[in-house]
């Protein structure tokens, strides 16, 4: 279309420009009370021209109820003179149904001679799609304003031209601000900042304008009230056009968590039980104290007749006796020095500074503090002291392992000599003193180069063939560098005192699963481990087992854990939810070296263990001892009394066995006839043709 002059911008041109902005135009003439309303008003709203009755009021029959009393309040004001013009936005319903929101404009375009308003122009524009965008907008506002009032986080913003700063109601909360408006001094924010956190913190909120990148810093306001808190910032720079820009942030406080993040640190670092240093931690502290080259000495404290404590007055009195030894020695040692618990009732300690005068006295301080344990009411019947080993560490070359295996060796040689007492490591007088270290640390390198064996021992029922009850008792071997098997007496202790037993108990049930799974699936034979202390203790224990046993399909109820007297004192809680978990899976338990410790009847009572195991001890010396032959016959008839089957090791002479049937015990249940013998060899006895045909009689 060509363009038109302006004398030629006749009534066709505009009705073409309200048709083109999509305006409705409405007229109302006051004095006869009539109401025009252009054709694009019609269409806006579905009709044709003159469809409905064109009255005054038409408009507000069409008008949304809840919106009527708004829209005649936005006339009637301006028809009082109390506005410059018709302002408000309404809902209009269209033919089909639904509403239409408009944005009603106008005014009075005449008046009488009085002033009186005879008519009145405005036009109403369509602006569904706006509010539609902006019921959206506040949908997301509502989930954001719900995601800060949860995450407890606040927002601020500095306006960089006016120098002023805002911060909603969450920031003043966290800074314990009372005000009534959200604008602050531009200096208010600099005075809450801790002294020493403050250069760093006002780095990190000078984002770089121009940059759209985020800064996240965490730092401590002090209030007013004098609390410290721990808060978390976000902050970056906002462009403003034809301004110098905003910088905009979030801060959340974040107490509590450095709290929780503390107290986690504390406990991955120390004992539960006595707040010293745990294992892993000292490792650690001594690592880089030798690496200093200062001269040291280092401790080892185990203390004596702590079992027999435990077995009389119970594990409260123990865990009494613990904490009291462990506050002991630490007001006999230097503030330089640190102590820790190395598990059960060790303790290790590295004095800086200390020669061996100095250490022999503070040693002689421990015993003395060690006799004067609070021991509550046992403290009438028992008696507590310490071996003690200590090792002079000088040379920077020397290691953590290395340096302990000394102190360990000299308490060997304070327990060897009467107990109650301490001793100083000499390398003459050990030259073998690293052997329990290098046996551990032999041990682990086993695992992986093939030179650890797993053996088995058979477990016969009495008088019965071994095919009616298939059961073994899985075992490992070490063999040396040198070919020649290490007895399981060496390295296991060794294993246990270097924290390497849970890790050894781990690749004895996951080999001999992962090699004779299938031998269990086919029920041709159960299998049984011993669980060392620090396994019995370990929290992924189950999920480790779930975890083999799905990988390999090895049935739970073809597997057995027996755990010992020794173990279940070292931790009496972890040894409950071991069996309850045992149980809830259908795997066998047994009670381990049953008649070795004053508690073991209590363990009877306390763990729902399917078997016991009569200590070695009792049955060895069976044929001689009357005493010995009594223990057995009441262990049998106890245990045959609530269920449980019993097993009697050592029996390694016909002559034993002969004893125990004259004897008249009704074991009924089994016991360790052959000696240990490698595992596969076991099995493959169980899973060949030759385990159909009938077995000999274990007589």
């Amino acid at each position: 279309m060509a363009r038109q002059g302006k004398k030629s911008r006749n009534g066709e041109f505009w009705a073409l420009a309200l048709e083109r902005a999509h305006l409705g135009v409405w007229d109302w003439d006051i004095a006869n009370g009539s109401c025009f309303y252009s054709p694009t008003w019609w269409r806006m709203l579905g009709y044709e021209e003159g469809e409905l009755v064109d009255t005054a009021d038409l408009w507000l029959r069409l008008t949304h109820p809840d919106d009527r009393e708004r829209a005649l309040a936005s006339g009637n004001a301006h028809i009082a003179g109390q506005t410059e013009a018709i302002e408000t936005e309404l809902r209009l319903k269209h033919k089909l149904g639904h509403w239409v929101w408009v944005l009603d404009r106008g005014g009075i375009v005449e008046r009488d001679t009085d002033g009186r308003p005879l008519r009145l122009m405005g036009v109403q524009t369509d602006i569904s799609k706006q509010k539609a965008a902006e019921a959206e907008l506040e949908q997301v506002n509502v989930r954001f304003r719900l995601a800060l009032a949860a995450s407890g986080t606040g927002i601020w913003h500095h306006d960089i031209a006016t120098s002023k700063s805002y911060w909603d109601a969450r920031t003043r909360d966290i800074f314990g601000l009372v005000a009534d408006t959200d604008e602050v001094t531009a200096d208010l924010w600099h005075t809450f900042l801790h002294p020493d956190d403050r250069e760093a913190t006002e780095q990190a909120h000078l984002p770089t304008p121009g940059s759209d990148a985020v800064t996240a810093s965490q730092y401590r306001i002090i209030r007013r009230d004098g609390v410290v808190r721990h808060v978390e910032s976000l902050v970056r720079f906002i462009a403003s056009a034809g301004a110098a820009g905003q910088v905009l942030g979030t801060v959340r406080d974040i107490t509590e968590d450095k709290l929780r993040e503390q107290e986690l640190a504390y406990a991955a670092r120390h004992d539960a039980l006595t707040g010293l240093w745990n294992r892993s931690a000292f490792d650690r502290l001594l690592a880089d104290h030798i690496a200093t080259g200062v001269p040291l000495a280092v401790f080892y404290v185990d203390l004596d007749y702590f079992k027999a404590l435990n077995d009389f007055a119970g594990h409260a009195a123990g865990d009494l006796a613990l904490m009291s030894v462990a506050a002991g020695i630490v007001r006999c040692l230097p503030p330089s020095a640190h102590a820790a618990r190395l598990g059960g009732d060790e303790f290790a300690l590295l004095v800086p500074h200390c020669d061996a005068a100095q250490a022999e006295r503070l040693a002689g301080g421990i015993l003395t503090a060690v006799r004067g344990a609070d021991l509550g009411l046992a403290a009438t019947a028992r008696r507590l002291a310490a071996s003690i080993g200590i090792a002079i560490v000088n040379d920077r070359a020397t290691t953590v392992a290395d340096a302990l295996a000394c102190a360990d060796d000299a308490c060997y040689a304070a327990k060897a000599a009467g107990r109650d007492r301490f001793a100083v490591f000499s390398a003459e007088a050990n030259s073998g003193g690293l052997n329990a270290a290098r046996l551990a640390a032999d041990t682990v390198d086993a695992m992986e180069d093939g030179r650890l064996k797993l053996f088995g021992q058979e477990i016969h029922r009495l008088g019965r063939p071994w095919q009616e009850n298939r059961h073994v008792e899985v075992l490992a071997r070490l063999v040396g560098r040198n070919g020649k098997l290490i007895p399981p007496g060496e390295f296991i202790p060794a294993a246990e005192r270097f924290g390497i037993a849970a890790r050894l108990d781990r690749w004895i049930i996951r080999t001999a699963l992962s090699l004779h799974g299938a031998a269990l699936r086919s029920g041709a034979l159960t299998l049984g481990f011993n669980l060392s202390a620090q396994t019995l203790s370990d929290p992924g224990l189950w999920n480790f087992v779930d975890s083999i046993i799905e990988q390999t399909g090895a049935p739970h109820s073809g597997i057995g854990f027996e755990i010992t007297e020794t173990a279940a004192v070292t931790n009496f809680d972890a040894a409950e939810t071991f069996v309850r978990k045992a149980r809830e899976r259908r795997c066998k338990v047994s009670l381990d070296d049953f008649g070795a410790g004053m508690s073991s009847f209590e363990y009877l009572r306390r763990f729902p263990v399917d078997a016991i195991k009569i200590d070695g001890s009792f049955i060895e010396h069976i044929a001689e001892s009357r005493f010995d032959r009594e223990i057995v016959s009441a262990i049998s008839g106890i245990a045959r009394s609530v269920g449980c089957a019993v097993v009697a090791e050592k029996i390694e002479e016909p002559e034993t066995l002969g004893i125990l049937q004259a004897m008249g015990v009704d074991f009924g249940q089994g016991f360790l006839l052959h000696r240990p013998e490698p595992l596969e060899q076991i099995v493959a006895r169980a899973t060949g043709p030759a385990s159909r045909a009938p077995a000999r009689k274990a007589s």
